[in-house]
């Protein structure tokens, strides 16, 4: 799930590397960088183009493209269920790089992983960049939908009580002392702040397996956890850290507090954290 930079210049060429670098403020800022310069051989992926479907009305912010979507942007890129592939982005853990490895593990693709640390530790030790793009071959996806990874609004609603639900956003955002994106400020009743920065170390690199099962000890793990975040991005880091710290029921629900927060009658919590 996490390689590091040696790991992969040992073997670029004989995987698929994705430059996912996005801003959630500036959506135009992520390419603008990769043309600039990127891994050799990388290609772009585009969080707010290709990894979400703003046509999709009633879903979040950033809703998710439906299966056949996704798995057709993927083949276009030359990847397909059986690719090996590498994303990076330049937020360390990467929200949009873990958006990418999520999409492709849904697919059926577990041949994904994330560059520790992204392309500023890619630099500094010393490997190269360019500015060389080079079109991929296309290649058949033919996707094998992990239907149990994904959860909708009405199931969670449905689930409050006896799932377990993880809120991957700021403390402030979800004590709902601020909420700068989404109509309504607070978090879904019951759920615990585990804002997901904290899978990473102070140096920004990943945590191992080992820290990943102290970070999340107060979770049960007998009962399903609901990963959500404000649109569906930042939750999936903590999606990835809790396979690591093998949790075996874990979900996402991708249209996260953009789409719960827009709904007539579903309910809202602010205050302090429980745990």
């Amino acid at each position: 799930m996490i390689v590091t930079p040696k790991w992969l210049y040992d073997r670029l060429g004989e995987v698929i590397v994705l430059d996912a670098r996005f801003d959630l403020f500036d959506e135009k800022k992520g390419k603008q960088a990769y043309h600039a310069e990127h891994l050799p051989g990388a290609l772009f992926i585009d969080m707010a183009e290709e990894m979400a479907d703003k046509r999709i009305q009633g879903a979040g912010r950033h809703p998710l493209p439906s299966p056949k979507d996704m798995a057709q942007m993927f083949a276009k890129k030359g990847i397909s269920k059986d690719s090996k592939v590498v994303i990076y982005d330049d937020q360390n853990g990467g929200i949009a790089a873990a958006r990418a490895w999520w999409m492709l593990e849904f697919l059926g693709n577990n041949n994904a992983a994330i560059l520790d640390g992204g392309i500023q530790a890619w630099k500094n030790s010393g490997y190269p960049t360019t500015d060389e793009v080079k079109p991929p071959d296309e290649a058949r996806f033919d996707p094998h939908v992990k239907e149990d990874w994904l959860v909708t609004a009405e199931q969670v609603k449905n689930k409050l009580g006896s799932a377990v639900l993880v809120d991957s956003r700021s403390r402030e955002r979800y004590q709902g002392e601020q909420e700068p994106l989404d109509p309504k400020a607070g978090h879904i009743p019951g759920a615990l702040n585990f804002p997901w920065g904290g899978v990473l170390r102070q140096d920004g690199n990943w945590k191992t397996a080992e820290e990943l099962v102290q970070h999340f000890a107060a979770l049960p793990r007998d009962r399903e956890v609901i990963v959500y975040c404000g649109s569906g991005i930042s939750a999936c880091p903590n999606v990835l850290a809790l396979k690591r710290a093998s949790f075996k029921q874990v979900t996402l629900y991708a249209g996260s507090w953009s789409d719960w927060s827009s709904r007539s009658g579903y309910p809202v919590e602010t205050g302090h954290p429980s745990q």
